[in-house]
């Protein structure tokens, strides 16, 4: 591992070298300091027959932390200009394959390639993270772990509960359960973003028993497309319900017939479904 990864003089220089500029529209925000790498890498629990999909690898401070202490690590990097850099570690990094192109492409086709469970360990390009995790999550062959570094704002309203829930929290709590892990100030990074970061973890990824994940993201879609109105509404219109046994529904799962589809929790979205399959 080279530490003067960790440094922005040398992360300017590579930048130079390979002709780009770090552009905002890929989230190409580097981490400098050490410290957070070596959080990231305790919370993935990593083993050393474990196998680790990163994306946005960028120069591979996180990448080649990671790499001597598992199996195989699979990077996905859409910048083209860094395929000479890549190809330079090839020999010291022989357990490192890095996909190129736009991971939101390629992952889903790549997951059949990965014969055993997997874990996700990576620094998010912030502007794909929603898109990232929807599309893990979604994917057949699942992550046993997703540990990603997100905006702080982000990791707060995955992690959220009754009262406060979003779709993007129910659509993450669905599969898995979040975790805060820690903050990342933005002082470690170059380019340093305008906000502060976070570390999420994601575990016990599945498909809750009995569930419909078509039927159930129709329903949570649903309730959350007109916030201002109470959800039996949206619930009844999109499902073709008849509105009083939707308001029972409710009532019987909430305690509450108004209720308003940021105040249930995941254990209550999973009832609600379930009165209407």
């Amino acid at each position: 591992m080279d530490n003067n990864l960790y440094k922005q003089a040398h992360i300017r220089a590579l930048c130079a070298e390979y002709g780009f500029t770090p552009q905002k529209s890929f989230g190409q925000n580097y981490l400098i300091t050490e410290k957070p790498i070596e959080k990231i890498i305790a919370a993935g629990e990593l083993e050393p027959d474990d196998t680790v999909v990163e994306i946005g690898p960028g120069f591979g401070a996180l990448t080649l932390a990671v790499a001597p202490l598992v199996e195989k690590v699979i990077a996905f990097e859409i910048e083209q200009a860094l395929r000479p850099y890549w190809a330079g570690l090839a020999a010291e990094y022989s357990n490192v394959e890095v996909v190129w192109g736009d991971a939101l492409e390629k992952i889903f086709n790549f997951q059949f390639s990965i014969s055993k469970q997997y874990k996700v360990v990576a620094n998010l390009p912030y502007s794909i993270t929603s898109s990232v995790l929807r599309t893990l999550l979604e994917l057949k062959n699942k992550p046993e772990r997703i540990v990603v570094m997100v905006q702080e704002e982000v990791a707060d309203r995955i992690c959220a509960r009754a009262g406060g829930m979003s779709l993007l929290a129910v659509s993450v709590q669905y599969y898995g359960r979040p975790k805060f892990v820690f903050k990342v100030t933005k002082g470690c990074f170059w380019p340093s973003p305008k906000i502060d970061s976070a570390v999420l973890a994601i575990t016990d990824i599945k498909i809750p028993v009995g569930s419909d994940p078509v039927f159930f993201f129709k329903m949570a879609r649903a309730a959350f497309a007109y916030k201002r109105k109470q959800m039996w509404k949206n619930i009844a219109n999109e499902l073709k319900i008849e509105p009083g046994f939707v308001k029972q529904a409710i009532l019987a799962v909430v305690g509450n017939e108004k209720a308003r589809a940021e105040d249930l929790g995941i254990v209550e979205w999973l009832k609600l479904e379930k009165a209407f399959m």
